[in-house]
């Protein structure tokens, strides 16, 4: 009688073991066994972490064994049960391999394929086909879109975190209880006797330190320490949470009205502005989707106030960027002057407080919210619901989706909804948020998730007049890294173009994301269809990098450059002033966050800015959703140009006061978790 050993490995995560009955059947292209229970004398099952094997007798062979089905029923409780894998040794002494990586809830049913990808033209026996349907057909039912917002990338169909598919759910839920996270992170901080101090301000920028003082390091002790000069300020736009609004001026704007005359005694070249500006010294940042947002108002004893500064940067003769003019709103006029580094002390110091405070939250809103957060869930929602396990895509993109879904419901559970803990310290809380990235929809093309081209399309592409542009030099080496990656993986399923354009699940999910996840906005230009493998390799390059690298170096950094308040106040309790002469050190710490609210944001960034405990770093793949040895070195040759690139930048970083790690590769998780 043929008989046939199953190994099961059960997680290691919490509560990953069951005491449930497992029973399995093989399914063969001749015949099918009988449903058998796993099961072996005086022995605790599936333990967490375990793999147990057992022996399953048929009375015929069963042909190639091409599914396996596992049923999971109640034994006392109900008990979830994380099953990582199956192996079957068949007869005749081959082993097959059946990735699971779910869990299984209830009195749940799961049917395996084998660990082999598969694209649906290349499947012919009808079971497996029908396999293949029935599974996106569930997955339809319990992966569905909803518009969160008006103007919003559309989300998942679920309130709250347990509402979620229990694969899409962290393993521990207090690890992404923000309430929580906070709480610890205000503890922490010693932070607790400030938390209620509402309406009370600081008496001057060294009460900060009161705060401040408990945690420091390298770079959040130099913003201490520099934050006022204004070669800090420059510097931040290059390499710090958010180097993504720096443009190369090519003309001034009509709203934006500086003169030669203003800004002649901060050029170093002899030559005029117009002249700097045609030799590609000038650049500029324009916050003018603040223009318009409503400011904070859930708190009718403090108000709040919001700006949409421009900023004029000069690179001097050091290479350095420097700001030479700033104006805090956007139509020109008497009550908007143009502020220099000519005016008062406290008028200019003034003014730039403004612009990094309208750059933490264009920085918490579009950079890091839209761009990362929102938009990775768009693109793992279709994922599950147009590619089925077996299709190459999903094994390749499944790591880089881990636990966004999770994080994302989070965040509209506690932070960003209504009363939530965005509201407590962000002058764009209570509703400035939402639009904002209402207003910054309309700028979230496809072509502005792609790396190179956003580079280019600011402007900043050449590394010879700006040469201190880290975030770009370290993303063009991780970029190219991952579509290395992906073209290797891509070029090993696909061989022809053809393959691709005949590959139903994948145009689907290209056409999900796009008809559904951007709601078909025209100004969205997201593709509708792949045509070459050259395309599918550059749009699933923007899903692992924006996913990986791109959240890391906006995300990691925010206690490093947001730590020290008055770098990067969350709200403003003063307008921004219309005229010059008029500012105080008392008007900047009474326009400045009070004692509540920065604790509050203290602890805010130093919990966004914490790594998860079972973090999984870039190239790192320990569930093994492919089986083939040609991706598995593809893999290896992955994970060997991210060592070097991690060797790269530390080198480079060596002795300097203010090294840039947040785009190297021992830095930045797989998907966006935190």
């Amino acid at each position: 009688m043929p008989s046939y050993t199953v190994t099961v490995a059960t997680g290691s995560q919490w509560f990953a073991g069951t005491d449930d009955y497992i029973y399995i059947t093989l399914v063969g292209t001749e015949r099918c066994s009988e449903k058998t229970l796993l099961d072996k004398a005086l022995y605790n099952d599936f333990e967490r972490g375990a793999v147990d094997s057992y022996n399953v007798s048929v009375g015929e062979d069963l042909g190639e064994i091409v599914l396996v089905k596992i049923e999971k029923k109640k034994y006392w409780m109900q008990d979830d049960w994380y099953c990582k894998y199956i192996t079957v040794k068949t007869p005749s002494g081959d082993y097959v391999e059946f990735p699971c990586f779910r869990w299984l809830v209830g009195n749940k049913e799961v049917v395996l394929r084998d660990g082999r990808g598969q694209l649906p033209q290349n499947d012919k026996i009808s079971l497996v086909k029908q396999h293949r349907q029935a599974e996106l057909e569930m997955r339809r039912k319990n992966y569905r879109w909803q518009e969160w917002q008006p103007g919003f990338p559309m989300s998942i169909d679920a309130t709250r975190h347990k509402d979620l598919p229990r694969d899409v759910q962290f393993d521990s839920e207090k690890g992404a209880d923000f309430v929580l996270n906070y709480s610890k992170a205000i503890e922490n901080l010693f932070v607790n006797q400030f938390m209620h101090m509402f309406q009370t301000s600081w008496t001057d920028f060294a009460d900060f330190e009161k705060i401040f003082v408990r945690i420091k390091n390298t770079i959040s002790e130099y913003v201490m320490q520099h934050w006022k000069e204004d070669f800090m300020f420059g510097y931040q736009f290059l390499n710090g949470c958010n180097p993504v609004m720096i443009k190369k001026c090519t003309k001034l704007p009509d709203k934006f009205p500086v003169t030669n005359e203003m800004v002649s005694v901060s050029l170093e070249r002899e030559l005029t502005l117009e002249q700097e500006v045609e030799a590609g010294n000038i650049y500029i940042v324009d916050y003018e989707d603040l223009e318009g947002i409503s400011p904070n108002c859930t708190d009718p004893c403090t108000l709040q106030y919001l700006a949409a500064p421009i900023c004029l940067l000069y690179k001097n003769v050091q290479n350095k960027i420097m700001p030479i003019a700033i104006q805090l709103r956007q139509t020109p006029g008497k009550d908007n002057p143009i502020f220099l580094p000519t005016d008062g002390q406290y008028d200019w110091l003034l003014a730039k407080i403004w612009v990094r405070s309208s750059d933490f939250h264009y920085h918490q809103n579009v950079t890091h919210l839209l761009r990362t957060h929102l938009i990775t869930e768009v693109f793992a929602i279709a994922m599950y619901r147009q590619l089925p396990a077996v299709h190459p895509v999903y094994k390749l993109l499944i790591p880089h989706v881990r636990f966004t879904i999770a994080i994302n419901t989070k965040a509209r559970e506690q932070l960003i909804c209504e009363c939530g803990i965005f509201d407590k310290a962000n002058a764009t809380g209570g509703g400035g948020h939402v639009q904002m990235i209402q207003k910054s929809m309309k700028n979230l093309t496809f072509r502005s998730l792609c790396f190179p081209d956003m580079i280019k399309a600011r402007g900043m592409d050449n590394k010879e007049e700006v040469p201190s542009y880290f975030y770009r030099d370290d993303g063009y080496q991780v970029w190219e890294a991952t579509k290395s990656f992906v073209s290797d993986v891509v070029r090993f399923y696909y061989t022809s173009d053809e393959m691709l354009q005949e590959d139903v699940e994948i145009q689907a999910f290209i056409k999900d994301v796009c008809s559904f996840g951007m709601q078909d906005y025209d100004y969205c230009e997201f593709p509708k269809s792949l045509k070459s493998r050259e395309e599918l390799v550059e749009y699933l390059s923007v899903i692992v990098f924006t996913a990986s690298a791109q959240h890391a170096a906006v995300n990691f950094g925010q206690y490093d450059w947001c730590s020290w308040i008055p770098n990067s106040p969350s709200t403003m309790r003063m307008p921004p002033p219309s005229q010059k002469g008029w500012a105080t050190v008392d008007l900047i710490m009474n326009s400045l966050p009070d004692r509540g609210r920065s604790s509050w944001h203290l602890g805010a960034v130093w919990a966004l800015s914490q790594y998860q405990d079972n973090e999984l770093l870039l190239g790192t793949y320990p569930d093994e959703h492919f089986i083939e040895k040609s991706v598995k070195t593809a893999m290896e040759k992955f994970r060997k140009q991210l060592a070097e690139i991690t060797s790269t930048i530390k080198k480079r970083n060596e002795g300097k006061k203010l090294p840039y790690y947040n785009m190297s590769p021992d830095k930045i998780p797989n998907s966006v978790a935190v």
